[in-house]
C-alpha cells in the first residue's frame, strides 16, 4: 500500500462521535471498544456521509474515560497527510493517561482509519480501487485458546461445524504431550497454522514467559506452523539457530514500525500486521513497502474487534495479504459459545464496495 496514493485525498470533517461497544468472548473477558464516527458533507453538499473507525484499547476504564470527555475538536477541511499531522500534535486521552503507551497508538489508528473511510465516501471510491488493487477472498483461520486446564473441546465443537477449518493457537506450559497428541488427532497437525507463544509480550494478562520445554514440544509436533513471538532467552535461542525454524518465525507484539522490523534478531520471513499497533497510515504503508521489497510474508492479525474495525482489517487482508493466514476470521468465531451457521473460509470481498469497510 503506497501512502502516497492516499495522502492527498481530501477530508472535511463535521463532526466527531463515539459509540462504546461491549461483547463477551471465548477467551473469558468482557471485550470494550469504541466506534469513533466522522460525519462530513457529500461531494455536492446535498447531505451527508460518515467514515468510521474502531478504538481497539484494551481497558475498558479508558473507553468509560472517553465516553466522558469525548475527542478534541478535529472538525475542518483536511487532506489524510495534515489530518494525520493533527492528530500527532494532540493529546487523545483527555481524560488521562493509558495505562499502556501503545494504546495512543490504537486510538490515533481508529481516528485515521475513520478518515480514510470518509475521504474514500467523499470522493466515491473505495480503497481497492484507489490504490488500483483487487480485492481477493479473504483466507482466515480461528483464533482460541484451549482454556484451563486445556482441551480440545472446542477444537472439536468449530470441526463439527466447519470441517476445513485451520486454526492459530495460544500454546501454554499446561500443554503436555497427551494433549499436543490430542490436537493432532482431533484437527491433524496440518491444520494448525500459526502457534503464538506470545513470548513478547510484558505487563498484559497474556504474557507468557519463555519455556524451553513447551517450545521444543510444538516445534516438533507442528513442523508446517507459523510460530509467532517466542522469547529469545539462554534456554530457547539455541532452539531457533536452524535457519529452517527461523523461517517459520514470525513477529507480532514488537512490531508498531519500521524501526521495529529493522531491530527485530534477524530479517523476517513472517510478520503479522495488526494495523493499530502501527497508529499511523503512514507508518503502516511503510512498512507494507518494507516488506514487499524483501518478499516478507504476511497476514492479518484481530484485536476482538466489535465494530467497523473487524471489517477493515479484513479489507487490508483482502487487498493485501489474502493467501496468508489471516486471523481475521468473523466475529462470530469469538463468542464463547460455538454457533451454528458460522461463515466458512475464505471470505469473499463486497460485491460493491464503498470507502474502507468490509
Amino acid at each position: 500500500m503506497d501512502y502516497d496514493w492516499i495522502a492527498d485525498l481530501s477530508v472535511a470533517i463535521d463532526e466527531v462521535s463515539t459509540e462504546r461497544l461491549e461483547r463477551e468472548t471465548s477467551s473469558e473477558f468482557t471485550r470494550v471498544t469504541t466506534e469513533l464516527s466522522l460525519p462530513g458533507p457529500k461531494p455536492d453538499g446535498d447531505g451527508a456521509v460518515t467514515g468510521c473507525g474502531e478504538d481497539v484499547t484494551y481497558e475498558a476504564a479508558d473507553h468509560d474515560r472517553l465516553a466522558e470527555t469525548g475527542l478534541p475538536d478535529l472538525t475542518g477541511e483536511y487532506t489524510l497527510e495534515s489530518f494525520s499531522d493533527r492528530l500527532a500534535d494532540l493529546d487523545l486521552f483527555p481524560g488521562g493517561a493509558p495505562d499502556r503507551a501503545v494504546f495512543r497508538n490504537y486510538r490515533r489508528w481508529g481516528l485515521e482509519s475513520a478518515a480514510l473511510d470518509l475521504a474514500l465516501r467523499q470522493a466515491e471510491t473505495d480503497l481497492g480501487s484507489e490504490l488500483g488493487r483487487t480485492a481477493d477472498p479473504v483466507r482466515f483461520v480461528a483464533s482460541t485458546r484451549l482454556g484451563e486446564p486445556p482441551t480440545t473441546n472446542r477444537l472439536e465443537s468449530l470441526r463439527e461445524r466447519v470441517p476445513a477449518l485451520e486454526f492459530k493457537l495460544d500454546p501454554i506450559s499446561a500443554w503436555d504431550d497427551d494433549l499436543v497428541a490430542a490436537i493432532g488427532e482431533t484437527v491433524g497437525t496440518d491444520a494448525v497454522q500459526i502457534l503464538d507463544l506470545k513470548g513478547q509480550y510484558e505487563g498484559t494478562d497474556v504474557d507468557m514467559p519463555a519455556d524451553p520445554d513447551l517450545y521444543e514440544r510444538v516445534l516438533e509436533a507442528f513442523p508446517e506452523a507459523v510460530i509467532e513471538d517466542p522469547a529469545l532467552t539462554d534456554e530457547t535461542r539455541p532452539l531457533f539457530e536452524d535457519p529452517a525454524v527461523r523461517e517459520r518465525v514470525s513477529w507480532d507484539a514488537p512490531i508498531h514500525g519500521l524501526e521495529d522490523v529493522e531491530a527485530l534478531p534477524w530479517e523476517p520471513d513472517w510478520l503479522n500486521i495488526k494495523p493499530s499497533r502501527f497508529g499511523s497510515l503512514e507508518s503502516l504503508c511503510e512498512t507494507l513497502a518494507y516488506c514487499d521489497d524483501r518478499n516478507v510474508q504476511l497476514y492479518g492479525g484481530g484485536q476482538f474487534e466489535l465494530g467497523v474495525g473487524r471489517g477493515q482489517i479484513q479489507t487490508l487482508a483482502s487487498l493485501r495479504y489474502p493467501d496468508g493466514p489471516n486471523d481475521v476470521a468473523p466475529r462470530a468465531y469469538n463468542d464463547p459459545a460455538v454457533g451454528d451457521g458460522l461463515p466458512e473460509s475464505p471470505l469473499k470481498p463486497p460485491a460493491n464496495p464503498a470507502g474502507f469497510r468490509w
